[in-house]
Order: C-alpha cells, then sequence, then structure tokens
C-alpha cells in the first residue's frame, strides 16, 4: 500500500502517532519504499506469432520452445553465461555407455505433486512412440532401441532409460554420444506427468488449462490469436532465484510497425528491429544491440514425387541467379548478417576450432549465362513447352514478403519462373511445409545444442523435420558414421563430406546467418540472449525502476 495509506490505516485501528512511533515508521519506511518500487515485476512483450504446439513432446519451433523454456525444466539447463547446470537432477554420472541422473527431492509439478524419474521415462517413451509422430523423435536415437522403436521394429518399452526409484533414472545409450547432456536441456527431454497427460484426452497443450508446468514460470493465460500471460511459480524448486512475478504477452503481430510503436510508448518492454524500422529506432535514439543468434536461413526444395524441384539443373539454375550479397543488402538490411555458404553456420566449433575455419567453403557467386543455359536444360527434361510455375511458401511477417518478393522478381527477370507466393500464419505455414504442401519454403533453422550435428542431421533420411524429402544414401552414411564415433577429428571429417554432397546437390540453398539488432526498456535488466537455448531468456530478469 502507499504512503499516505499505510497512516491512515494506523490511525484507523488505534495506533497513537507519537514521536516514537513515528520515528519508527520512517525507518521503517526507508526499508520499505525500495522494496515497494520494484513489486510491480512484470515484463511486457510481443510475439510475432502464436505459439503452433505447446505439447513439449511435439513441438518443434522456437515461438513454442520460447514458452516451453520458460514453463518447463529438464534434467538440466542453460545458466546466464550459456554453461550447462543441473536443473530438475542435482548430479549425474556419464560415460560412454551409460547416464544416471539422480533427481531432486524437493522438485515439484506446478500443483504441488513430486517430480520423479518416471516422468521422464513416459515422456521419452511417448516422444519415440511411432503413434505420436514427434518430428523431434530422432534426437532421442542416442538412447537404446529408440531408432528401432520409432520405426515399429520394438515395443517403447525396451527404451534405454528406466526409473531405478523415484529419484534415480538411468539411460542406456544406442552409441556414445559426447553432447547428450547438451540435449537433456531441450524441449523434447523435458518430463511429463503421465496421469495429467492422458487426463488431457489428447489436448496436452493444447490451452493453459492443459499444460502442467515445472518451470520457473506456468501459463495462466492464453487467448488464442490475441495474448498469453506466464506467472511466477511458486512450486518451481528454485523460485526464489525468480525476480519476475509475470512475463505479459499482451500482443501478438507481426506488423513491425505496431510494435515499434508499442515499444516506444512503454506498453512493450523488449523490441527486434528489422531493415523497416531500424533507421527510426536510431532516429529515436533507442539504445541497440546486437548479436548473431545462430540461425541459419535457406531455401528448401521439394523432392516428392511430381515437383518440379527434385530436377537437379532446375535447382542449379536458382543458386546460380541468386546474387547473396545483393538479397542480404536490399531485403535483410541489419549489419553484421553473414552470407550462407554451407550448412554448417561459421559459430559451430570443430575438431580444435571453428568448423568452418578447418572446412572453408568458396561463397557462390552469381552467374546469369550458366543459370539460363541450366534452366533450358531442366525445361526440356521436365518436358515443359511454356513458362514454368512455383509455389514459395512463406510467413506473413514483412520481412517474408520482401523477400518472397525480391526472388519472384529475380527469378521472373533472369529464368522466365513464375513463382506463386503462399503466404502462411505461422502455425499453418509449419503444417504445409511438414506436409510437403510446397515447391520451394522459406526455412531456417537454430541450433538445438552446441555442435554441428544439430545442422548436419537436418537432412537425413530419418530426420521428421527434413520436409522436402531429399534422400541421398551417402549422405546418411556419412552422418551415420559420425553419430557413431567421439573422436573429434573423425566426426568433423564426416560431417564435413556430407556436407559437400549436399552443397553439390542442392537440397537446399543457404541465404544468409542471421545477425538480430533490439532494444529493450532501460528498467529491465538481466535478460539473456544466446545461439543455443531458448531465446529470449528471462527466467532471471527483474524490473528496476
Amino acid at each position: 500500500m502507499r504512503y499516505q495509506q499505510f497512516y491512515g490505516f494506523l490511525r484507523s485501528n488505534g495506533v497513537k502517532l507519537t514521536l516514537t512511533v513515528l520515528l519508527a515508521l520512517g525507518a521503517f519506511w526507508v526499508h520499505l519504499a525500495p522494496a515497494l518500487a520494484t513489486t510491480n515485476q512484470v515484463v511486457k512483450i510481443a510475439l510475432l506469432g502464436e505459439p503452433p504446439n505447446l505439447n513439449s513432446t511435439k513441438a518443434t519451433d522456437a515461438d513454442s520452445f520460447f514458452i516451453i523454456g520458460h514453463t518447463m525444466e529438464g534434467l538440466t539447463r542453460y545458466d546466464q553465461a550459456g554453461n550447462i547446470v543441473p536443473a530438475v537432477a542435482e548430479k549425474w554420472e556419464i560415460n560412454d555407455k551409460t547416464a544416471t541422473f539422480k533427481i531432486r527431492k524437493d522438485v515439484k509439478w506446478a500443483d504441488g505433486s513430486p517430480i520423479t524419474a518416471k516422468d521422464f521415462v513416459f515422456s521419452w517413451r511417448t516422444v519415440v512412440d511411432p503413434k505420436i509422430a514427434s518430428e523431434y523423435s530422432f534426437l532421442l536415437y542416442h538412447i537404446k532401441n529408440a531408432e528401432a522403436i520409432n520405426t515399429g521394429k520394438k515395443p517403447i518399452q525396451e527404451l534405454g532409460v528406466v526409473a531405478k526409484d523415484d529419484h534415480t533414472l538411468e539411460v542406456t545409450f544406442e552409441k556414445p554420444c559426447g553432447y547428450f547432456l547438451a540435449l537433456t536441456t531441450f524441449p523434447t527431454y523435458m518430463p511429463v506427468k503421465e496421469s495429467f497427460f492422458k487426463a488431457q484426452n489428447g489436448k496436452f497443450g493444447a490451452e493453459a488449462s492443459n499444460i502442467l508446468s515445472n518451470g520457473p514460470f506456468k501459463l495462466t493465460s492464453w487467448v488464442h490469436g490475441a495474448s498469453l500471460r506466464l506467472e511466477k511459480n511458486p512450486n518451481y524448486w528454485d523460485a526464489k532465484s525468480i525476480t519476475l512475478d509475470a512475463i505479459d504477452i499482451p500482443y501478438i503481430t507481426p506488423n513491425e510497425g505496431t510494435r515499434f510503436n508499442l515499444f516506444k510508448t512503454g506498453r512493450i518492454d523488449t523490441l527486434g528491429l528489422t531493415k523497416n524500422i531500424l533507421q527510426d529506432a536510431q532516429r529515436e535514439k533507442f539504445k541497440l544491440n546486437k548479436f548473431a543468434d545462430g540461425t541459419l536461413f535457406f531455401m528448401r526444395f521439394n523432392f516428392r514425387e511430381g515437383r518440379p524441384t527434385a530436377n537437379k539443373n532446375l535447382r542449379l539454375a536458382l543458386a546460380k541467379v541468386l546474387n547473396t550479397n545483393d538479397f542480404i543488402s536490399k531485403v535483410i538490411g541489419i549489419p553484421g548478417t553473414l552470407e550462407g555458404t554451407g550448412l554448417i553456420p561459421s559459430f559451430l566449433q570443430g575438431a580444435t576450432k571453428l568448423f568452418r575455419k578447418e572446412y572453408p567453403i568458396a561463397a557462390r557467386r552469381q552467374n546469369l549465362a550458366e543459370a539460363k543455359k541450366l534452366i533450358a536444360d531442366a525445361k526440356k527434361e521436365l518436358k515443359l513447352t511454356g513458362p514454368l510455375s512455383l509455389v514459395w511458401l512463406t510467413g506473413d511477417t514483412p520481412v517474408a514478403t520482401s523477400e518472397a518478393e525480391y526472388f519472384q522478381g529475380l527469378f521472373k527477370t533472369h529464368l522466365g519462373i513464375d513463382l506463386k507466393i503462399d503466404k502462411q500464419i505461422f502455425k499453418q505455414r509449419l503444417a504445409k511445409a511438414s506436409a510437403g504442401d510446397f515447391d520451394i519454403e522459406s526455412a531456417g533453422w537454430g541450433p538445438d545444442y552446441a555442435d554441428p550435428m544439430t545442422f548436419a542431421d537436418l537432412f537425413t533420411t530419418w530426420n521428421n523435420n527434413n520436409n522436402g524429402k531429399w534422400e541421398n544414401k551417402e549422405y546418411d552414411a556419412f552422418i551415420r558414421k559420425a553419430m557413431n564415433t567421439v573422436k573429434p577429428k573423425e566426426r568433423m571429417d564426416a560431417m564435413a563430406a556430407a556436407e559437400k554432397i549436399l552443397l553439390e546437390e542442392f537440397p537446399i540453398i543457404p541465404t544468409y546467418e542471421r545477425t538480430v539488432i533490439y532494444t529493450q526498456a532501460d528498467r529491465l535488466t538481466g535478460v539473456v540472449r544466446r545461439s543455443v537455448g531458448f531465446d529470449p531468456d528471462f527466467t532471471r530478469a527483474k524490473i528496476i525502476k
């Protein structure tokens, strides 16, 4: 309550305001006032689109992972410095064959019930259950029998994970995995309470009421297409370290002008900047911050039967017509954006130094004469006499629209291709991409863990995120080789060999590595931006004014 109200309360309750009392109250106020000044610990943000899937066993996208990362927690997590630290598990032992995690005795679900090792067993079995069709099931393939279960060859009970007791989780590996600990930070590895999951009758994660949290916050409100609200979870094992009372998301809009005005008028506390509003932010003298978030963007081609993009000469023609630097300058327009040359982004470590330093790739250069020859050959092979028409699947943001229109003009001018733009909201775009309803998909992939494999296995036949359904046995073999050894040089050599095949066959055309420029309110501190793990991370943020 306020200062004046506090004195009125005392008077009304018969407290005599003697000098002694007043002095005591004054001393009390000196200590109380700073606390009262920061009691409104609520950060307000806007999302570009609604999270498509808050079921941790099935989610695949960054927007969903942002919410899940704040409301759920796995065996481990990333701290503010980017280190993997204990979370639900207080300690562990890992070797080439097994891993044993000791579950904290004081960890609880938001409903107050204890979290046990059985919650991880149920969750991981659910992920690899072929009936669930989790697109991230491949992330568990390092666990014994996971791939055989996921392909219907073994029952889920044979998954190599056992609850020895309520506080001991034992994992048996199919093959050694040097980055398994990093995988345990990821949403797909987070626990799920079996009784709650089954009580939702197939709607787990569909509404705020269909979600049971165990993380720093819990989702208390979700008005689809409009807003979400996350409030501090008092049953979180480390709740004393959480300062924020809530993360309020009162706006969901892809309109960058709207988000700019929301930030300018103080209605949201953070703002990501695009080319179109960067100059406005500079004129307003906003304090700008920059970091490379590790995301690679690319064109993905569809190889399903009947799709013209399965033709190699067509894909090569599109690669030859692209001037990546011109595209970055005219469309992306963010300082620090890097040209996409290969599948493995520049920030990831190789055997002894950065992967891109160990296995350099020459940047592609535009060659219009060769592109025209290639497209003529492609049309002959496709038996086309008239114009070639392709469908470009993309999002509904201004940047996505600008990108699509850029390529629409480029392909029409130099190759005579009619590019039809299929613009969808984020959730629908993901659904159409998974269903293969496109010729070219405007796609991006952020790292799930800090190892080149998080990009390298994306185009294997067993990866459900391989939306274009490209298949190459030699590529698969190199990735298997990399997965079956922990020797750094052998692993990196195999992934580099696989990448070489991909860049010769062009199931994708890399375009750029994203750099993010953002601003945030002066009153907000402690926000962590990272390339690996959910981003941004507000778990240790606080309001200081």
